[in-house]
């Protein structure tokens, strides 16, 4: 197994005025190595907060989660994962190319071997030719390419992927796309939540939808059909969380 989630909850304390919120309750859930699991929910169903947790950004109220046996806080496991967050947050006035170097050091790459993959994947994703530009500059769907570009640089294993579409039109969505399924023919292992149903739908060997803290569905697209009687994604997970007037 890569990934396994047991009996995890999460609860954001409450702060003055407000009531403490459940984000994940009694989650369990794995996947193998080389599937690809697209992780969906509305607003404030734990998706985020699932991710965090993997990335160890925060630590479970209750529960275990392993990473190829591992806690997420281990440091060797770092090396073997690829991080793409939702909003691209940049340090100001470094150039991709900075941030590159950057990588590289945290994650030992020589120097040879930073250039050879900075080169792979800043051509990939067109920015070669800006590399050396502000990120600051940077169009919303431009600072995206970049995020993926440094948590490919380093050839991870495993990549979670944060909602990995936002920002881009059309083009870059399809570039993006295309990539993600190379990636797969590689034999990477992927987690990634969209809202774009479409995109999980296309790119996903399986589904975890979530609802309100709670796994409502977990398998794959056949699956989901058969459970619920759906003839699309977008009928089967509004059915998977009780919206069946909806559809």
């Amino acid at each position: 197994m890569v990934i396994e989630i047991e009996d995890v909850s999460k609860c954001y304390r409450k702060e003055i005025g407000s009531s403490a919120s459940v984000a994940l309750r009694n989650l369990n859930f794995s996947f193998i190595w080389g599937q690809t699991l697209g992780l969906i929910g509305a607003n404030g169903a734990g998706k985020s907060t699932c991710i965090r947790l993997l990335m160890d950004f925060i630590r479970p109220d209750s529960g275990s989660i392993r990473i190829d046996g591992c806690p997420p806080g281990d440091r060797g496991l770092r090396h073997r994962i690829g991080y793409l967050p939702e909003v691209a947050s940049f340090p100001p006035n470094l150039t991709l190319s900075d941030m590159l170097r950057f990588v590289g050091a945290t994650h030992q790459l020589s120097k040879a071997r930073l250039a050879e993959q900075a080169e792979r994947w800043l051509r990939t994703l067109d920015l070669w030719e800006v590399r050396k530009r502000s990120l600051q500059s940077y169009s919303k769907g431009m600072q995206q390419r970049a995020s993926f570009v440094l948590a490919l640089v380093h050839d991870p294993e495993l990549l979670i992927l944060d909602e990995p579409m936002s920002g881009l039109d059309p083009i870059g969505r399809a570039k993006i796309s295309a990539l993600i399924t190379d990636l797969k023919a590689q034999g990477k292992t992927i987690l990634f939540c969209s809202h774009i149903l479409e995109d999980v739908d296309r790119l996903a060997d399986r589904l975890l939808i979530l609802h309100k803290g709670e796994k409502r569905f977990d398998g794959t697209l056949p699956q989901l059909h058969e459970t619920y009687g759906s003839q699309t994604i977008t009928q089967g997970f509004l059915r998977a969380i009780g919206e069946e007037a909806v559809c």
